[in-house]
């Protein structure tokens, strides 16, 4: 695979993006960011507060800036936000600027690791399972439109899910 040639992870919260995106980073010898941490770090705030502040129209522009500046950078293992894909831009800029990833999970797999993560504005609901159901509908067909590569991720372990990465992302070379 080029060594210059970045890896972008998308799919829903819970899917194993910062995981998976970690221990691919460490394999490849290439950097990490997760566009959240990013957003973070550059607005000295965390994301419930932004949502909290700007709502999520603001966090979106602010996402947008991130993707940018991200999708820029050679060499690079990105972690995106799970509603990135939701701006034209965003997957304009993920599509043509290196090799989208999406792992997919299911609604059940995302409750399980996502049940205690306080961190989540979208999920601080009654009924966090129901608005992860209407993310999935809205955001799937948008995770397969950007993405060069599909994988499932459910009972998959990590090292699994990047080894078959670094294979596929081989084949596409």
């Amino acid at each position: 695979m080029p060594s210059e040639q970045s890896i972008f992870l998308v799919g829903p919260m819970g899917a194993g993006k910062t995981t998976i995106g970690r221990l691919l980073s460490g394999d490849l010898h290439r950097e990490f960011v997760d566009s959240d941490k990013f957003i973070e770090e550059k607005c000295g705030a965390n994301i419930p507060w932004i949502f909290d502040m700007e709502g999520e129209a603001g966090f979106r522009d602010r996402e947008e800036q991130a993707i940018d500046i991200l999708t820029q950078r050679t060499d690079l293992v990105l972690a995106t936000g799970g509603g990135a894909v939701m701006r034209a831009e965003n997957r304009k800029h993920l599509r043509s600027r290196g090799v989208v990833v999406y792992l997919c999970t299911s609604v059940e797999q995302q409750i399980a690791r996502t049940a205690k993560d306080k961190n989540r504005p979208l999920l601080q609901t009654e009924n966090p399972a129901q608005v992860l159901q209407e993310l999935f509908k809205k955001r799937d067909p948008l995770y397969r439109e950007v993405a060069h590569i599909v994988l499932q991720t459910d009972q998959r372990n990590p090292r699994w899910v990047v080894n078959e990465i670094r294979k596929r992302v081989k084949a596409l070379s």
